[in-house]
């Protein structure tokens, strides 16, 4: 990862469901997001304290995600 990637930042509630995401497309709540960018990049995971997360992507892989995570969401 370079020192380019954008972060996406995770909030979690006290019961582990995520309450705020950044980079979130419009169509996703933020719990589907979420579990879409953990199944896409969950290498790219990095747990804080205090219910906080981020993840690491690359600039130029942020649109294609917010684009086959509406798709996923559309077909579900």
């Amino acid at each position: 990862m370079s020192t380019q990637d954008i972060m996406i930042h995770v909030r979690f509630a006290p019961d582990g469901t995520v309450t705020e995401i950044g980079e979130r497309p419009s169509g996703c709540t933020a719990q589907q997001w979420f579990n879409f960018l953990t199944q896409q990049h969950g290498l790219s995971y990095l747990t804080l304290s205090g219910g906080r997360a981020v993840f690491r992507v690359a600039p130029e892989a942020i649109t294609a995600l917010r684009e086959q995570a509406l798709a996923q969401v559309a077909a579900a």
